[in-house]
């Protein structure tokens, strides 16, 4: 075995610290955003009408050169926990909606390709806006919670 520095081997592979803690949601966003924007003009394949597919046949879509591609490149977010460029792992680790994937990625809104820095752009709006499962299923308890007492004095 040949030991050699860490800078000798900086051009042989990618070196990355080894993370102290995830990244947030947003930082994984902005992340990927960064790399859609380093070539802004780069024309993505787009995800062939994925509403129209069961949830197994979305989760498992994937396409080359699409902007999951662009993501599943980066050493920083395979390292963090991307696990591939297929949309389900994809969505489960920037925490995306199936709205939100099917807004940003899918051809019955941009036709066969898109560029990457109108990605970037839909991405950033994603990333501002905080993920709404949380306060969606604390709303719907809320109201249950509220609308029992009156229900069960309706019903005899």
């Amino acid at each position: 075995m040949e030991h050699k520095p860490l800078s000798d081997l900086s051009h042989v592979a990618d070196l990355l610290p080894e993370p102290s803690a995830r990244l947030t949601r947003r930082e994984r966003l902005e992340r990927w955003v960064e790399a859609l924007e380093r070539e802004p003009e780069r024309r993505l394949s787009t995800l062939h009408e994925i509403e129209h597919k069961s949830c197994n046949e979305r989760r498992a879509s994937r396409v080359d050169n699409s902007p999951l591609t662009v993501a599943f490149e980066s050493p920083a977010l395979r390292a963090d926990g991307l696990a591939s460029d297929k949309l389900g792992d994809a969505m489960d680790y920037f925490e995306l909606s199936d709205g939100e994937a099917h807004r940003a990625f899918c051809s019955c809104f941009y036709g066969e390709s898109m560029t990457a820095g109108a990605v970037a752009a839909r991405l950033k709006h994603v990333a501002e806006r905080p993920s709404l499962r949380a306060p969606l299923a604390i709303w719907a308890v809320s109201i249950i919670l509220i609308a029992t007492p009156f229900l069960s004095r309706l019903l005899p």
